[in-house]
């Protein structure tokens, strides 16, 4: 065993899990089923473990298996063997995979093969970098970057997670956000292996599935996206639960979403605000109604420096990664350091999410922030979401578009924006769909839906 890997935290915390659960249940499946025992996990890690011998020492290994029971074995193989994990998404396909494989000099990569049993496909080169794990982001400009973490800054974001939301070893997570994105790594993967926590595997987006798996396991802890809240409160004859921690991260949280499913389940659901650079940042810890986009307060071990005149954040603490890899942004994250591109404001209650510097519209030299529109938007009988982009526009620079879920009219719509908007603020046109086209991590590309507008005036 490579010498570095006596002092991976992860690896000692590990120990003391198995040791402590021994046989208990770890990883289960939807309907109830035990799938892996903290014992299980071990023993599969040793069995992957001859998978990655003769790769390079310190060489990144990407790693592409979704929310399956393999994955908690196979991180602990790889940082046993000296190796460097990259988790990567399920849903990143062939070319946007070359991609992110070169960015993060993988020596090799590990996938599912016919059997489901893990197949490790070695490709040429792979360089030793300074780092325990590296996170793939695709940033503001869409191409993927990796950033750099220690273990000990995976493990710093595991205890500010599970201290400050109460999760124990009692609970039982329900695993349905992507394991390999940094919410569901910090929220479901390192309370598995560092706290004893057990998970529930699923992949499923069905709204019923999902309540039928919620019902079936007796999960306690369910971290998700807003888009799941709101499917889950639609439902009719809700069964019955033992949750009580709801969590909702990736985007805000509308007040709407928010009272729906607190009516329907009697759980209210706790914002969080994290960053893949830096693990989690802030997080509503009670039990009151708070104003739409409310994430509360900074999370146990981080410091927030808030600018209230222009609404950005500096984060510092234990678990801020190293940096990007293979170009550094020291200007963004640097020793501890991290400056997101998202705005916040302060509310009695906490921060209040109010959109990203990157997202605002430059309306004839007026800075239009999409997040204020939406919010109004929202307030609609019928919209359930509303997202605001730009539009090139020869006479103003940009246009604001709206593009709207719900049972509403244009002229509805127009009618409110004049009377609750100045009037550059008002969006040219409103495009209403059945339901907006979130990614698995519940967000919305509005580059992408830019153009899927303009595609289709043009078709």
């Amino acid at each position: 065993m490579p010498a570095r890997n006596h002092a991976n935290p992860i690896l000692a915390a590990w120990q003391s899990t198995r040791d402590c659960r021994g046989d208990a249940p770890a990883i289960l499946s939807a309907d109830g089923t035990v799938l892996r025992s903290f014992t299980g996990i071990e023993r599969e890690a040793l069995e992957f473990q001859p998978l990655f011998e003769g790769l390079p020492a310190g060489a990144p290994v990407a790693v592409q298996f979704g929310n399956d029971p393999r994955f908690p074995a196979l991180l602990i193989a790889l940082w046993r063997s000296g190796m460097v994990p990259v988790p990567v998404d399920r849903s990143v396909e062939r070319d946007a995979l070359a991609t992110a494989l070169d960015v993060c000099r993988a020596a090799a990569f590990v996938f599912p093969g016919a059997d489901g049993a893990p197949a490790c496909t070695r490709r040429p080169g792979g360089e030793k970098v300074d780092a325990d794990f590296l996170k793939l982001t695709s940033g503001t400009s869409g191409a993927p970057r990796a950033i750099r973490f220690r273990a000990a800054q995976l493990l710093a974001d595991c205890a500010a997670v599970c201290d400050t939301m109460g999760i124990r070893g009692g609970d039982l997570n329900f695993g349905v956000i992507p394991w390999s994105h940094s919410y569901g790594f910090s929220n479901l993967v390192t309370p598995l292996l560092c706290r004893g926590v057990p998970v529930v595997t699923s992949e499923e987006r069905l709204p019923r599935a999902m309540l039928d798996g919620l019902a079936r396991t007796g999960a306690t802890v369910f971290p998700g996206l807003p888009i799941f809240f709101q499917k889950l409160a639609e439902l009719e004859a809700p069964r019955s639960l033992r949750l009580r921690l709801c969590i909702s991260a990736g985007a805000p949280l509308s007040a709407a979403t928010a009272k729906a499913f607190r009516d329907r389940f009697g759980v209210k659901i706790h914002g969080f605000y994290g960053s893949s650079e830096c693990g989690g940042i802030t997080y509503d810890a009670s039990d009151a109604e708070v104003p739409e986009g409310c994430v509360g307060e900074a999370v146990r071990g981080v410091r927030l420096d808030h600018d209230e005149e222009i609404g950005r954040i500096e984060i510092r603490g234990p678990a801020v990664g190293e940096g990007y890899f293979p170009e550094p942004d020291e200007s963004v994250l640097r020793g501890g350091r991290f400056i997101p591109g998202d705005l916040v404001r302060q509310s009695a209650h906490g921060f209040v999410l109010a959109g990203r510097v990157s997202d605002f519209i430059n309306v004839a030299g007026r800075k239009l922030n999409p997040a204020e529109v939406e919010l109004r938007l929202r307030e609609v009988a019928g919209v359930r979401e509303a997202v605001v982009f730009g539009v090139p526009s020869t006479l103003r620079g940009e246009e604001p578009i709206a593009c709207i879920a719900g049972a509403t009219s244009a002229a509805t719509l127009r009618q409110f924006c004049a009377a609750n908007l100045a009037a550059w603020q008002i969006p040219r046109d409103f495009w209403i769909v059945d339901a907006l086209p979130f990614n698995e991590r519940g967000k919305l590309n509005r580059r992408a839906l830019a153009e899927a507008y303009r595609s289709r005036l043009a078709s």
